[in-house]
């Protein structure tokens, strides 16, 4: 019993002290992430074009002892490492592009790239907290390499380019990224990925089990009718007219055809072009806009009454209308398993009152094309100020993010990521 007393002691002695180590290596890492974070913002690369982005990210990893691949998808970075003992492969995966966006915050490290998008000068802007992403993983990465010895089997680093959509006539993202076997060599048993929110105070982690983002749909309707003058609209077939029908028809489906109880679902129409000069009812109008759904059944009938609908409405007032699909995410859906079996960890990390169940968003992520093919847990990171009122969304030129918000991310990955491949 003595024995058995002192095994018991030496053992909750060498875990604690395992445990102090690593909040040691947290506390110094801190600023180094943050540091990272300032740099990426400062220099922020749009979609397929984050080259020097992905050098640094590269020659990060390297350092580490990570066994590096460069050029996924285009300027994707991929690190492997292998921990001491074999196991399961789990993958974590930050995205690094920004946006378009001119910033108009006055922080230090303020944005003051320019470049030009679709023949517009424009400013870049991490606009969306990519680069917070990118700092957090590399943190992880320089954590865990510390750590082989407590990794039993593989982790897989993906640093994700073009999450926000590749340039008009290329490919990226997550869907490449897919396609070039960043899913295999070694196989991913499941995937782990974070987004920070300004609008979630720092310490705070939300998630949702199941649908938590929308899938995402481009569509462009081209809508013929016949040229006339504007003052004999009876010799022709008004496609300006029909327009405004399909698209008040479109709305219908939302509020008179979808349960909205079970989930959320939209129907923009964002952009209208027709017509050269106010005297001339023009021969065609092209109408583009998004559908957001968190439920696959409720995507597939929306998507069909929207044909219907269209195709319908053009031959009843004369004229004729095509309508094409361009899917731009799927839904991000959290693998409910995965989810009960990491949720502990997250508790354990933040804190039980910190970690929150949230609603589901009509955001889209393409993190979700990889959820579809291994189980997948995503969650918010908090990365407004607390106590603060002042909360800009995502994709606008005064978004903020809080540095202090970043540690917790690098801490709740690491955990998650320990606590996987060991039980």
């Amino acid at each position: 019993m003595k024995y058995l007393f002192l095994v018991c002691l030496l053992l909750g002695t060498c875990m604690l002290h395992g445990q102090l180590s690593l909040e040691r290596q947290f506390a110094d890492v801190e600023g180094k992430v943050i540091e990272w974070r300032h740099h990426f913002h400062q220099f922020p690369e749009l979609s397929n074009r984050e080259f020097k982005t992905a050098e640094k990210i590269a020659r990060h990893l390297k350092s580490l002892g990570i066994k590096v691949q460069t050029e996924v998808a285009h300027t994707g970075v991929v690190g492997i490492l292998k921990g001491n003992t074999p196991g399961k492969v789990v993958a974590l995966r930050a995205d690094i592009d920004a946006l378009p966006v001119t910033e108009r915050n006055d922080l230090p490290f303020k944005s003051e790239v320019k470049t030009t998008f679709l023949n517009k000068e424009t400013g870049v802007m991490h606009a969306c907290g990519h680069d917070t992403h990118t700092a957090i993983l590399m943190g992880v990465a320089e954590i865990l390499s510390k750590n082989k010895d407590k990794i039993n089997g593989t982790v897989k680093f993906i640093f994700q380019p073009a999450e926000e959509g590749p340039p008009p006539g290329e490919e990226g993202g997550a869907k490449l990224m897919i396609k070039e076997g960043v899913l295999t060599k070694p196989k991913v048993d499941a995937i782990f990925g974070l987004h920070i929110n300004s609008g979630t105070p720092v310490g705070t982690i939300r998630y949702k089990s199941g649908g938590m983002m929308a899938s995402v749909e481009r569509f462009v309707i081209d809508v013929k009718g016949k040229q006339t003058h504007g003052s004999q609209p009876w010799a022709g077939v008004d496609p300006i007219l029909i327009s405004a029908k399909i698209i008040d028809g479109l709305q219908t489906i939302i509020s008179r055809e979808s349960q909205l109880t079970n989930e959320a679902a939209v129907i923009t129409v964002g952009k209208i072009t027709s017509g050269v000069r106010f005297n001339i009812i023009p021969e065609s109008a092209e109408l583009i806009g998004t559908v957001r759904t968190l439920d696959p059944a409720m995507r597939a009938h929306i998507e069909r009454r929207m044909t219907e609908m269209t195709t319908t409405i053009a031959k009843a007032y004369g004229g004729s209308a095509t309508i094409e699909f361009q899917n731009n995410t799927s839904i991000t859906y959290n693998d409910p398993k995965l989810v009960e079996q990491m949720l502990p960890t997250m508790k354990k990390v933040a804190g039980e009152k910190h970690v929150e169940i949230m609603k589901a968003t009509t955001g889209g992520e393409d993190f979700s094309y990889f959820q579809e093919l291994v189980p997948g847990f995503y969650f918010y990171l908090g990365g407004m100020t607390p106590g603060t009122t002042e909360s800009y969304p995502h994709h606008t030129p005064d978004f903020k993010i809080d540095d202090n918000g970043m540690l917790l991310g690098v801490k709740t990955l690491t955990h998650m990521t320990l606590d996987y491949l060991n039980h």
